[in-house]
């Protein structure tokens, strides 16, 4: 097959980036709001090149003929193409960071540089750094006496080219002290808030801290290393637990080789070439740079326009809204008996599901409660009924993912309280993560046993909950309740789902079964019948997977793919994609909710949701559950969701066949921005709701609100 129909996963994804890059450059966007789009821009990278190219680097060493199965690149041809594109996106950050700082300043907030800074200003500078920096940095010299120091991945340090009458050395000086990153100044009466940022109030005065040199250039610097680890190469150990193994592989990780190194400016040739040789590293991967090397401090300084009530710089704010499925006045586990509950977030509160979990740690007929923990919030509520259920006497299983990359930490600590709370705490299967987001109560009542069973497709994190787009299916339907239960023996025995007849759990049975579903479609198509697939993911890699949707589309099968992040599919290829749409939406939540879809007629069309990507990492070397949809209303939401997104004209971007995504406008059509529509969607229900619920007379509320979750767009 041609090759045109296949995107790189790692080129596909640093457009995804150039995608959030875009909104941070949205003038209809407010300036706050951009700010964090830079940010979250920034933040992004680091990890791409953290993992993704940390991993091409290990590749390269190993065996740079180890080819990308679907565009044949070699290792080095991906890092040579990265590294290129990056130093475009780079170029367009600086650009647009500067954009951002003037239109903050026209809204009263200022960013000052020591160096530019009035003579009232510099007098508080002088001052503070005198008495509230100097006294705690550690300037030092790298010669021959003197080793190089180990520079920690994303900390940023000044790099400084010293010159004396017989040499020039590099001087170095770490930012990161006691004294806080984010400084502010006095406001004035133009700007209300002013800040600068520490490591360039240090830059500022290096001079100072290397008296017997002259200085010849000097830059801030940022180190970004490697950290791929190998887990699986690890557990060779077997001396050791797998909580202590992960806790020495943490450790490894910090130490691992850099694969970037950002500078401020350019530095004097010697300078230079010792931190090359020093951090091994090559003058492709140094990205010069205008805008923060940093931009973790936006978060602290967004908080501080919000504290002083700055609210046009931000979105208006969402509160998630009470689900209409939901009674307040009657416990959640009996209300699941009656009928399937769902939540969507950000537009739902999470509430209803943390109140399940805490009725059932002090409800007397729960014997059992079995969970897979992934993500959780710092202060998770999630955690904390599980604890309160043991201590109140039930069986709570709780499998702890420790391999939650840069989570690890996180869970290694919330898996040691859990035990000491008398949970049982499991790790999974040693090759595979657990990834599925899979709640099992059971309740014995008499003599009969009951099952509530919760399959969501985000953690169970509160935080996340109003920040990225999930939803959550609640049940009592026993055949779905005796698969869930299978799942958490394979994963406490260590075997795997073989077979599924209800839910789909990879690495076995996911797959398979979706191809199947696909071939059914085809098989329609093929005898001239109307046939459709579609899903909503975050990304799509899998070629086994991508492969079955191109034969979809040259048999005539309609598809339709929402897809946030990676697409390694290019749609619209004459004579191989014809039939295949592929939306992007990038806007204020993060979409993360999966679905999949097979059936032309929405009234019988087989409908999932899942906490699986069309990745092989999800599909082949990870457990994950997708769940049938069965009750009717909820089906046709998630549907009238899914046509809501490709309708999007806001935030939607439309891949082309030439691989480059195009940003929809309205053109006289009826606005439509998806995540917009579903908060409304949220406000108005859960308001017609109260209104119901307060006049229990008033006639047609209850079927206006019916209406909402199946309205129809075109």
């Amino acid at each position: 097959m041609e090759t045109q129909v296949y995107e790189n996963r790692e080129l596909s994804w640093l457009k995804f980036n150039e995608r959030v890059m875009e909104e941070a450059n949205d003038k209809a966007t407010p300036i706050g709001e951009r700010l964090s789009f830079s940010s979250i821009f920034s933040s992004n990278l680091d990890e791409f090149f953290m993992v993704r190219v940390g991993s091409l680097h290990d590749k390269m060493l190993i065996d740079d003929d180890d080819r990308d199965g679907k565009t044949n690149m070699r290792p080095s041809e991906q890092i040579d193409a990265i590294l290129y594109r990056v130093m475009e996106l780079s170029r367009m950050q600086d650009k647009s960071f500067e954009k951002i700082c003037s239109q903050l300043e026209n809204n009263g907030v200022k960013k000052v540089n020591p160096e530019k800074a009035s003579k009232e200003d510099k007098e508080f500078i002088d001052k503070f750094f005198k008495h509230e920096v100097s006294p705690f940095l550690s300037p030092f010299v790298v010669n021959s006496r003197q080793p190089f120091p180990f520079l920690s991945g994303k900390t940023v340090f000044i790099a400084v080219g010293l010159k004396t009458e017989n040499e020039t050395m590099l001087g170095i000086v770490p930012t990161a002290g006691v004294f806080k990153r984010l400084i502010l100044l006095p406001p004035t009466e133009k700007h209300e808030v002013r800040y600068m940022l520490a490591e360039d109030l240090i830059l500022s005065k290096v001079h100072k801290l290397f008296p017997d040199y002259e200085i010849c250039s000097k830059a801030l610097a940022r180190v970004t290393r490697n950290a791929d680890i190998d887990v699986n190469e690890a557990l060779f150990d077997h001396e050791l637990d797998f909580r202590s193994i992960m806790s020495e592989l943490i450790k490894k990780r910090k130490k691992l080789c850099a694969v970037r190194l950002q500078l401020s400016a350019p530095l004097d040739d010697n300078s230079l070439n010792t931190l090359k040789k020093k951090l091994d590293i090559h003058k492709s991967q140094i990205f010069i740079q205008s805008s923060p090397l940093d931009m973790s401090f936006t978060s602290d300084l967004l908080d501080i326009l919000r504290d002083k009530k700055m609210v046009e710089l931000f979105y208006q704010p969402h509160t998630p809204q009470k689900s209409i499925m939901v009674n307040d006045n009657l416990p959640m586990i009996s209300q699941i008996d009656n009928k399937d509950i769902f939540l969507s977030y950000p537009y739902e509160s999470i509430k209803p599901f943390i109140r399940l979990l805490k009725e059932a740690a002090t409800d007397k007929d729960v014997v059992s409660i079995k969970i897979t923990l992934y993500r959780v919030a710092k202060n998770s509520q999630v955690v904390e009924a599980l604890i309160d259920a043991a201590e109140n006497g039930k069986d709570v299983l709780v499998l702890v993912e420790l391999r939650a990359r840069f989570d690890e930490e996180n869970n290694i600590g919330w898996s040691k309280r859990l035990e000491q709370s008398g949970v049982r705490v499991i790790y999974g299967p040693e090759e595979l993560k657990v990834h599925s987001k899979l709640l099992l109560i059971t309740r014995k009542i008499g003599s009969s046993i009951k099952y509530t069973t919760q399959i969501g497709t985000g953690n169970y994190n509160e935080k996340t909950s109003a920040l990225y787009t999930d939803v959550s299916l609640m049940t009592a339907n026993e055949n779905i309740a005796k698969e869930a239960a299978e799942v958490f023996n394979c994963l406490s025995t260590d075997r795997l789902v073989e077979e599924s007849r209800y839910l789909l759990v990879s690495p076995l049975t996911l797959r398979p079964a979706v191809v199947r579903l696909m071939d059914a479609e085809i098989a329609k198509a093929k005898r001239g019948e109307e046939a459709f697939v579609g899903a909503k993911l975050n990304s799509l890699t899998d070629k086994v997977l991508i492969d079955k949707l191109i034969e979809c589309s040259q048999a005539g099968v309609k598809v339709n793919l929402v897809i946030r992040g990676i697409c390694c599919l290019i749609p619209q290829v004459k004579g191989y994609t014809d039939n295949i749409t592929v939306v992007s939406i990038v806007g204020r939540y993060l979409e993360h909710a999966r679905f999949y879809m097979f059936g032309a007629d929405e009234e019988t069309r087989k409908v999932y949701i899942s906490s699986a990507d069309f990745m092989t990492r999800n599909t082949i070397r990870r457990v994950e559950v997708a769940a049938p949809i069965y009750d009717k209303e909820i089906k046709a939401r998630i549907i009238d969701m899914f046509n809501t997104m490709l309708n999007d004209n806001i935030k939607a971007r439309v891949l082309g066949g030439d691989g480059i995504y195009s940003k929809r406008s309205p053109n006289g059509e009826e606005v439509i921005n998806a995540q917009e529509v579903f908060y409304r969607e949220a406000v108005e229900k859960a308001r017609l709701f109260e209104d119901k619920q307060s006049k229990p007379s008033k006639q047609g509320i209850f079927r206006r609100i019916l209406n909402l979750f199946t309205r129809k767009r075109t």
